[in-house]
């Protein structure tokens, strides 16, 4: 494994964890939205699946430990999916006098869950920040492999 393939991996996890904290962000500013832009229900609670990137050249190495790591590059956005309400019920509240109120008087609204999503914050932060040591531990490594041949 190189230098820089090291460097590449953490990337892909940076981005990643990115946009899943972008994804959750947006969960939490809708907690309370009754209406989507094209006006059909509230605002569905939204997560982001990753999926491992395999490499794209048929490189192949005479150690076993070098054929594990060629399988493997890192991370990518496979999907953002939204929440179905048979996965997570929409909350129905009693308020008759809101726009939105159904028949009934309730009314729907998002599957957000604040503690959940402050739950999936700290675990997307956490590994925005491990990605971003090692990227720096890597670059560290570099410098000091320069400085051994003077």
């Amino acid at each position: 494994m190189g230098f820089l393939n090291s460097i590449d991996i953490s990337a892909t996890g940076l981005t990643a964890q990115r946009l899943r904290m972008d994804t959750i962000a947006s969960n939490m500013a809708n907690i309370e939205s009754t209406r989507t832009q094209n006006g059909q229900g509230p605002y569905r609670r939204q997560i982001v699946l990753f999926e491992a990137v395999k490499p794209s050249s048929g490189k192949k190495f005479g150690r076993v430990m070098d054929e594990q790591l060629a399988k493997m590059r890192g991370v990518r956005v496979a999907d953002i999916r939204e929440m179905s309400p048979e996965e997570s019920p929409l909350r129905r509240v009693y308020e008759p006098s809101h726009p939105d109120a159904d028949a009934d008087g309730y009314v729907n609204y998002p599957n957000v869950n604040v503690v959940e999503e402050m739950v999936n914050m700290i675990s997307a932060t956490r590994s925005f920040e491990a990605n971003a040591k090692v990227i720096e531990a890597a670059k560290a490594m570099a410098a000091k492999a320069l400085t051994i041949g003077q």
